[in-house]
């Protein structure tokens, strides 16, 4: 069974957004109404907005608002890596705030660990997993990279153990595998569409209004507020918190700082337990490989493997398109992929592909700011890594509204670099076109290379711009 007859019978729609716990919708807004707060965006930046509101002040008028359904664009087709790590892996972090960086690190364990509260305390049913994560190399100039990295993690307080290629093919076993770094307390697995309904549950419990296929379509100052604009209907929101991710940004001036980038993934069928013995993988790690354009890779509740990564597209002119969540030759080049990494699922087929986008800022990590007199808050651009993040972005656009009482974690918040910091903007197209297709080329050419990276990816390292996939 070759790679692509593998694919011949995969539905090409998310394979969370399937599962039969999927809520019905809530209504749409119809009507002038007011609020105390306005959260736009109904993925997990505004979810763990809203929710954190009420826990902070229960007393609080809160209004949610979706264009689409809560959890249905990237909230709910992602591959369900929670990480602990706030700044795009331990060493974005370093490299951009150094000083801050064993703050960074501590916050976010305590973060990760309060997500798992929460999931608890609302009961909410995402399959939420404590496994932690590993980085494989699969060529031999990515171990020195590991190991630096493991040293670099214990220092911090980590508990990462460097494994050699049999410990690594214990873990796991693939022939493609020559060592790997387990970060054991860095990340859980957890179905990332349940999350956001679980979430979207908590806040309704909590007297969260939520109004779904309403997108707001301007925003207004008024003396003492927002007006949000609606197809059917108005909020005279006191303050609003914006989550929108990718999407065409309400306000102007974050267009020049994000940019939509495509990501895709393929999932299998459920292995027999005869297929997972030749695999191991008891331990059920989430995976991804050290190479600039890597995978990511887990294991499912009932013994799927979600396999996706590796492409990572960008249209001209911010394209976003429905079109653009299927793209054959990358499905196809995945297929590839994952049985050269895995020869011994030969037969194994796959029963889903789809795509989603991402926003993307050239930091990799989230950037936070305020506007419209202090009355707007945003939290914008993940960059691939914001089902943990985000959460702690919801805190940040809470601070920066004054929701709640003052706090020494608070205090602690505003007093980040990464906080007050905002990344490079992105040049205008057509450069900006140009330039990250040429940086796709440029880093698939180091990975050809022993990772050697030429001068234009050492030109954009030196700008804090260095780029994988």
């Amino acid at each position: 069974m070759n790679a692509l007859k593998a694919l011949a019978e995969a539905e090409p729609t998310p394979f969370w957004l399937q599962d039969p716990a999927r809520p019905e919708p809530c209504p749409s807004l119809v009507e002038t109404t007011a609020c105390d707060l306005a959260v736009i965006g109904g993925g997990y930046t505004g979810l763990w907005t809203a929710l954190l509101a009420k826990e902070r002040d229960p007393a609080l008028d809160v209004v949610l608002v979706d264009a689409d359904l809560a959890g249905e664009a990237a909230s709910g087709r992602n591959g369900g890596f929670c990480a602990a790590s706030l700044t795009h892996g331990l060493w974005n972090g370093m490299e951009r705030w150094p000083r801050q960086i064993r703050t960074l690190e501590r916050l976010g364990k305590e973060n990760l660990a309060e997500i798992a509260a929460a999931v608890t305390r609302y009961g909410i049913d995402c399959e939420f997993e404590f496994t932690g994560e590993l980085k494989v190399a699969t060529e031999r100039w990515q171990l020195p990279e590991l190991a630096r990295e493991a040293r670099y993690g214990t220092a911090l307080g980590h508990d990462m153990r460097l494994l050699d290629q049999d410990e690594m093919r214990a873990e796991v076993d693939s022939p493609t595998y020559l060592g790997g770094l387990w970060d054991v307390e860095g990340a859980a697995m957890l179905h990332p569409a349940r999350l956001a309904w679980g979430l979207r549950d908590a806040c309704a419990a909590l007297g969260v209004r939520i109004y779904e296929r309403t997108p707001v379509t301007s925003l207004e100052g008024e003396r003492r507020g927002v007006l949000l604009r609606t197809p059917y209907g108005r909020i005279r929101a006191r303050k609003v918190a914006l989550g929108t991710g990718a999407f065409p940004p309400l306000l102007k001036r974050l267009k020049h700082y994000l940019v939509p980038v495509y990501d895709y993934a393929l999932m299998t069928e459920p292995l027999s337990q005869a297929r997972l013995d030749e695999l191991g993988w008891c331990n059920r790690q989430g995976l991804s490989d050290a190479a600039n354009q890597f995978h990511y890779y887990r294991l499912t509740s009932d013994n799927r493997i979600l396999w996706g990564g590796y492409d990572a597209i960008y249209h001209f002119r911010n394209g976003i398109r429905a079109e653009l969540e299927s793209r054959p030759e990358t499905f196809a080049r995945l297929s590839r992929h994952f049985f050269t990494t895995y020869p011994q699922l030969e037969g194994v087929t796959f029963t889903h592909s789809w795509g989603g986008v991402i926003d993307t800022c050239s930091r990799f990590c989230a950037f936070y700011g305020r506007a419209m007199g202090g009355r707007l808050a945003y939290a914008v651009g993940y960059t691939g890594l914001g089902v943990g993040a985000a959460r702690f972005g919801a805190q940040v656009m809470l601070d920066h509204l004054g929701v709640g009482p003052a706090t020494r974690e608070r205090a602690e918040r505003a007093r980040l670099a990464m906080v007050a910091d905002k990344p490079l903007p992105f040049p205008p197209e057509p450069l900006r076109f140009g330039a990250i297709q040429l940086t796709r080329w440029s880093i698939a050419r180091a990975d050809a290379n022993q990772g050697r990276r030429n001068l234009w990816l050492r030109t954009l390292d030196r700008f804090g711009l260095g780029f994988d996939s």
